[in-house]
């Protein structure tokens, strides 16, 4: 990538993030009736709405056509960028309580979802109306205002964040105390202090300083949350694949891939089936064992079928095909495997599950988060990679020469040969969306 690309994709974040920051200003404007200064920082940026259009400039272009993928895209986008937001608050402050303000899609509800698929839908579009005019825009604005633009507002920017940091590192009541303390004294560092801790509590209504027992609050990966679902999904994703690579090789007698990537030996169809059981299967942990067979059954049934459709409307290709089985559902599934989605059930809710929640609640919390947003986005890049190569792979019969370099790149390193010797059962049937 080129400095000038650089460059702009420096200025694009601070557009973006200020463009979110006026929308979120609005919102709560309008809900609460009166000007609330959002975000982290004090300066009008909220930086995740930067990050999440940078990301989206640099993938959806390759998607290009694909409304729903790149829609898909978005909405990945900006739910994984607000839960990192959330988990980086909180290790920044550790001695703040951040009043219940959570990520919405990854927070677990139903209407998180509903708002998160709203916020990614306002960004597709202006992704789609606002940028191509913005393009035109940047090609006339001097590479010197750009350069002088973007350095001296990350450096603002920069600044911002440490007084905000130091803020919260001392506590809210500190905060007060200092404030109390500068304006009989004069004190410009508690007085900055004060207003900062003031503004936050603008941002963030219920935020507080916690007392000291309640510090230790935020274990690694306590309950149900998206930092233990990450390791269910790629430890599932991981012995999913070796299990079903030996039992193909004891059945039909001939070693294959089953991996649902381009590296490694992840099966992204055991994994998420882990994690589709982990949430659903949760509350029925004390119930009956024929109960959670019964549900065990039903879901994942559902769940093996949805992803055979998913895959074939997505990326015009079929991975498995049971019409030669008695009992099949359209060939993307059977009782006989929705025997073995229950009793599979059974072990993971009473047996598997527990044992392995322990072990993920035990890693130490820092080096945890560390490992998990690196495995988050090692499988990211690896799964929007497999993507474009599968999407290729069943357009190169149609489309044999490439549209532009990026098709050149995966025509070169993930041809024909390459895709059927990963994937020798892969059926191509011309039916992606």
């Amino acid at each position: 990538m080129r400095g000038s690309q650089l460059l702009d994709l420096g200025l694009y974040l601070l557009i973006y993030s200020f463009l979110g920051w006026c929308t979120e200003v609005l919102y709560y404007a309008v809900t609460r009736r009166k000007f609330c200064n959002r975000g982290f920082l004090t300066l009008p940026f909220l930086t995740s709405y930067g990050v999440a259009f940078d990301l989206m400039i640099l993938a959806l272009p390759a998607l290009a056509g694909r409304y729903w993928l790149q829609f898909l895209f978005t909405l990945a986008a900006v739910s994984v960028l607000e839960r990192f937001a959330d988990q980086l608050n909180r290790q920044l402050g550790p001695k703040v309580d951040w009043g219940g303000e959570r990520s919405r899609m990854l927070g677990g509800s139903l209407r998180g979802l509903i708002s998160s698929a709203i916020v990614a839908a306002i960004c597709y579009i202006v992704y789609l109306l606002v940028h191509p005019l913005l393009l035109g825009v940047m090609a006339f604005v001097p590479e010197v205002f750009k350069l002088t633009a973007v350095w001296g507002l990350f450096a603002l920017m920069a600044a911002d964040f440490v007084g905000v940091l130091y803020t919260l590192r001392t506590g809210g009541v500190q905060a007060y105390e200092r404030r109390e303390e500068a304006s009989s004294e004069g004190k410009i560092a508690g007085k900055m202090t004060a207003a900062v801790w003031n503004r936050l509590q603008s941002a963030y209504p219920g935020i507080r300083e916690m007392a000291p027992e309640e510090q230790e609050a935020y274990p690694f990966a306590k309950g149900i949350c998206l930092d233990k679902l990450v390791w269910v999904f790629l430890t599932s994703a991981l012995l999913g694949d070796i299990i079903e690579t030996f039992w193909c090789g004891l059945v039909n007698g001939r070693w294959m891939s089953r991996s649902s990537v381009l590296y490694g030996p992840f099966s992204f169809v055991w994994g998420l089936g882990a994690v589709v059981l982990t949430i659903s299967l949760q509350r029925l942990v004390h119930r009956d064992s024929f109960f959670v067979f019964a549900a065990g059954f039903f879901i994942g049934g559902a769940y093996e079928y949805m992803c055979s459709v998913f895959t074939e409307l997505l990326f015009g290709t079929v991975f498995w095909d049971y019409s030669h089985m008695p009992l099949n559902i359209g060939g993307r599934t059977n009782v006989l495997f929705c025997f073995f989605w229950g009793v599979l059930a059974v072990f993971w809710t009473k047996i598997i599950y527990p044992r392995m929640s322990r072990f993920i609640e035990a890693v130490p919390a820092l080096a945890g988060k560390v490992m998990t947003w690196v495995v988050v986005f090692l499988m990211v890049c690896n799964g929007l990679l497999t993507s474009a190569a599968m999407l290729r792979y069943s357009t190169r019969a149609v489309q044999p020469q490439p549209a532009n370099a990026f098709e050149e790149f995966i025509d070169r390193q993930y041809g024909d040969a390459y895709m059927e010797r990963r994937w020798p059962n892969m059926i191509v049937t011309g039916q992606a969306v």
